[in-house]
C-alpha cells in the first residue's frame, strides 16, 4: 500500500508539472505573437509526433489565472522543483503585468537567490587583480583598456567569426564533455541577426537542436573571444541543454522541462557558462584575464543593479559606473540602467550573471573532488541556487553577502540644479 501510495503520488506530480507546461507553452505562442520575446529559451520535451500544438493564451490575463490555479495544487502534490518554477513564473507575470517588488523579493522569487550584493572592499580587491592582470600584458587601466585588450585577443574580419567559433568547439569539446561527464549529442546552426538588444550571443533550441545566434551590432570578434563563445554558448549553454533534452527522452524527470531566462536555473547555466574557460583551459592567459576582467564588470553591474532599484539617481550611477570602469561609455552605462531598472524580463535575468558567476569563480578554488561533482551535477540536472548551494555547502552565498556600496549624490555644479529664469 505505501509503494501504491507512492506511485500514485509520483504520477499526480507529473500531472501537474505538465499541466504547468502546458500553460507555459500556450504563455509563450502568445508572446511570440504579440511579436515580443518568447518565454521559453530550450525546450526539452521529448517530442510527441501526432500531438496538436497548444493553442496560444488569449492574454497575459488568462495565463496569470491558470498560473494561479496551478499554485495549492503544485503546493501540496507537486514536486519542489516545480513549485519553485511556477513561483518564479508568477512573479515574473505579475512584474509585467505591473506588480513592482522589492529587488531582493522579486530575485528570490524568480532566480531563487538574494540580491544582498558584495561589499566595496570585495569589488575594489577584484578590481585590483584585473589591473595587475592587465599590467602584465602592458594593458594600462583609463578609457584605451577595452580596446587595448581586444589588440591582444586578435581582431578577427566578421565573416572569418563563425569558422573561428566552429574550430573553438571542435577544439574544446573533449576537454569539455570530460569535465562534464556529458555524451548527450548535439546539432548546431548558427545565425547572424541585427537586433537592437543588449547581447551580442544568444543561444536557444529544443532537444538536440542548438541554434547560436550573434548580433553583429554588438559582437566584436577576436581569436580569443571566438574561444571564449565557443565555451560559452555552445558548449555551456548548448551541449548543458541538449543533457537535459537527452535526459528527458530516456527517463522522466521531476522538473518542468523548459528553460526560462526568469526562473531559478539561470544563476547555473549562466554562471557555468561565464566562468568554464577557468575549468576547461586554465592555462590560457589571455582568455584567463578576459575571464576576471568580465567577473569584476559584473560585480559592478550588480552595484548599479542594486543602485538603481533602491532609489538611487542616475547621476550618482552613472558617476560611480566611471569611476569604477573609465572605458565604459554613456551609452552602455544608459543601458546598463535601463535594463536593470525598468524591464522586469532583465530586471530579473541580469542578476542571474553576477550571483552565478561569482559562486563559479570561487568554485574554480575549490578541492578538485568537489568541482567535478559540481559540473557533472550541473549538465544532468538544471540546478537551482540551493541544489548548487547543497553540493558545494562550502561556497559563497550565491547573489552575494551584503552590504552592497551605497552610491554617493555627486556634487551638483553651481547653478545646474536651478531653474530657468528663478530669482537671483
Amino acid at each position: 500500500m505505501v509503494a501504491g501510495r507512492g506511485e500514485t503520488g509520483a504520477a499526480r506530480a507529473r500531472e501537474l508539472r505538465d499541466a504547468l507546461e502546458g500553460v507555459i507553452r500556450a504563455w509563450h505562442r502568445m508572446e511570440v505573437e504579440r511579436g515580443g520575446p518568447g518565454i521559453v529559451e530550450f525546450d526539452c520535451v521529448p517530442p510527441a509526433p501526432g500531438t496538436p500544438p497548444v493553442p496560444a493564451a488569449a492574454d497575459r490575463m488568462e495565463v496569470y489565472e491558470r498560473l494561479t490555479a496551478l499554485a495549492a495544487p503544485i503546493a501540496a502534490d507537486g514536486h519542489p522543483a516545480v513549485a519553485a518554477r511556477l513561483g518564479a513564473d508568477l512573479a515574473y507575470l505579475g512584474s509585467r503585468l505591473g506588480e513592482r517588488p522589492d529587488l531582493d523579493a522579486y530575485v528570490r522569487a524568480t532566480q531563487g537567490c538574494g540580491a544582498a550584493g558584495w561589499p566595496e572592499d570585495y569589488v575594489a580587491e577584484r578590481g585590483d587583480a584585473v589591473r595587475t592582470r592587465l599590467a602584465a600584458h602592458g594593458i594600462a587601466w583609463d578609457e584605451g583598456t577595452e580596446d587595448a585588450l581586444r589588440g591582444l585577443e586578435e581582431p578577427l574580419p566578421a565573416d572569418e567569426a563563425v569558422k573561428a567559433i566552429l574550430a573553438a568547439v571542435a577544439d574544446h569539446e573533449p576537454a569539455v564533455r570530460k569535465a562534464v561527464g556529458s555524451e548527450a549529442p548535439y546539432r548546431l546552426s548558427v545565425e547572424c541577426v541585427d537586433v537592437d538588444e543588449y547581447w551580442a550571443y544568444w543561444l536557444d533550441g529544443a532537444g538536440q537542436h542548438v541554434r547560436l545566434r550573434i548580433n553583429p551590432r554588438n559582437a566584436r570578434f577576436t581569436k580569443v573571444g571566438a574561444r571564449q563563445f565557443a565555451l560559452h554558448e555552445v558548449l555551456g549553454h548548448g551541449l548543458q541543454c541538449a543533457a537535459f533534452a537527452d535526459r528527458c527522452g530516456r527517463e522522466d524527470v521531476p522538473w518542468v522541462r523548459m528553460i526560462s531566462v526568469h526562473g531559478p536555473t539561470q544563476v547555473l547555466l549562466e554562471g557555468l557558462a561565464q566562468a568554464l574557460p577557468l575549468f576547461v583551459v586554465p592555462d590560457d592567459t589571455v582568455l584567463g584575464t578576459r575571464v576576471r576582467l568580465d567577473h569584476y564588470l559584473q560585480l559592478v553591474r550588480a552595484e548599479l543593479h542594486i543602485a538603481v532599484n533602491s532609489g538611487a539617481s542616475v547621476r550618482a550611477c552613472a558617476a560611480h559606473a566611471r569611476a569604477r570602469v573609465p572605458f565604459w561609455t554613456d551609452r552602455h552605462i544608459a543601458d546598463v540602467l535601463a535594463d536593470r531598472g525598468s524591464d522586469p524580463r532583465l530586471r530579473s535575468y541580469l542578476w542571474a550573471y553576477p550571483a552565478g558567476f561569482d559562486w563559479f569563480v570561487r568554485l574554480a578554488d575549490a578541492d578538485t573532488a568537489v568541482i567535478t561533482e559540481v559540473l557533472h551535477a550541473a549538465y544532468r540536472d538544471p540546478l537551482t541556487p540551493g541544489g548548487l548551494g547543497r553540493l558545494h555547502p562550502g561556497g559563497p552565498p550565491i547573489g552575494g553577502p551584503g552590504p552592497a556600496v551605497r552610491l554617493r549624490e555627486p556634487d551638483v555644479p553651481r547653478g545646474a540644479g536651478r531653474a530657468a529664469g528663478a530669482d537671483t
